[in-house]
């Protein structure tokens, strides 16, 4: 059964779309032709955001891509057409200004931000304001990315922010009352499932707000995809033996693991949120497997499937005013 647009309002329903877990990007993306878009891709040097760069650069997209370090991420990158390296660091408030003031100096519009970049299961580290840094680097980095690149967003006329979540979101909700683990005792778990939790609702709250102005923004789970974000975790923890190479610790591929996605089918709902008519006139979903996603009961012991706390309006409008305090910048739209 097809989920229609209601108003501004997206039913937390397949659509369906057709397409599934094995769905590349390249697949999800079919013959479009994206001359003349401008992308930025946060993470769009390193596994799964690599492959949505290249993807979206070879379909004739603009894409430019952040990066800590932009000449580690330059041999990444070589030989992907109309790409661009920038420096940004989303742990500093100030890399985040300086990248936003750059871009939105050039006067060109944002089609599409796809805030791709994200740490997992980390220890515990803390920003120089003292926030944690998942929830820093996945949530509160982007929201203020994307509050600075309104006005280029809005330009485009017709824009798509994309927030890649994860199914990890089912640890658990977003703790209002303490985000940063002042109080609590720290488990870097419970604070990756916070960040992706904040992730899908951060999409909701943005949808809401900025569909009016032909802002529509949507949640991604690019499925289990083994890249470098797992690094912080151990072979107990990743259930698959690692490889050494060159430079660092990798998993090793297991192409029996069904459960498991390749980089190019891991890419292929973030390309789908970004690019779809199929999505035209929806937002404020959960997605995964290149489809909206169904919603699913606090207790499901499904692997699948978006948990209420995730897309609880009356969270994400409270999580929304605690960001642009923690942030120290208004989002006006």
């Amino acid at each position: 059964m097809k989920s229609y647009a209601i108003g501004h309002t997206t039913i937390q329903a397949p659509i369906p779309s057709g397409f599934g877990p094995h769905t590349t990007a390249r697949e999800a993306l079919g013959n479009r032709n994206l001359e003349g878009i401008v992308a930025i891709v946060t993470g769009g040097y390193s596994g799964i955001g690599l492959e949505t760069s290249r993807v979206l650069a070879e379909a004739g997209a603009t894409v430019i891509v952040p990066a800590r370090t932009p000449d580690k991420a330059k041999a990444a990158v070589a030989g992907i057409p109309r790409l661009e390296l920038e420096t940004l660091d989303l742990m500093d408030p100030d890399s985040i200004d300086n990248f936003a003031d750059r871009f939105l100096a050039a006067g060109r519009p944002l089609d599409i931000l796809i805030n791709s970049a994200g740490i997992m299961a980390a220890p515990l580290m803390r920003d120089a304001r003292g926030y944690e840094s998942q929830f820093a680097t996945n949530h509160l980095g982007h929201f203020q990315l994307t509050a600075r690149l309104w006005p280029a967003l809005l330009q485009a006329k017709s824009a798509r922010v994309v927030a890649v979540s994860s199914r990890g979101h089912r640890l658990g909700g977003v703790d209002l009352d303490d985000p940063n683990f002042d109080r609590r005792t720290y488990d870097k778990w419970k604070a990756y499932g916070q960040s992706k939790s904040a992730n899908v609702l951060f999409a909701v709250e943005l949808d809401k707000r900025g569909s009016a102005q032909g802002v529509r923004a949507f949640a991604a789970h690019p499925g289990l995809v083994m890249t470098d974000l797992s690094r912080h975790l151990s072979e107990e923890e990743t259930g698959r033996p690692k490889q050494i190479n060159d430079e660092q610790e990798k998993p090793a591929p297991d192409p029996e693991a069904d459960q498991f996605k390749t980089v190019e089918q891991g890419a292929a709902t973030s390309v789908w949120c970004a690019t779809s008519d199929q999505l035209d006139g929806m937002g404020g979903v959960y997605c995964e497997d290149v489809d909206i996603s169904e919603a699913v009961p606090a207790d499901s012991e499904k692997g699948t499937g978006v948990r209420p706390w995730a897309i609880d309006p009356d969270i994400a409008q409270r999580l929304w005013e605690l960001s642009e305090k923690l942030v120290g910048v208004k989002f006006t739209i």
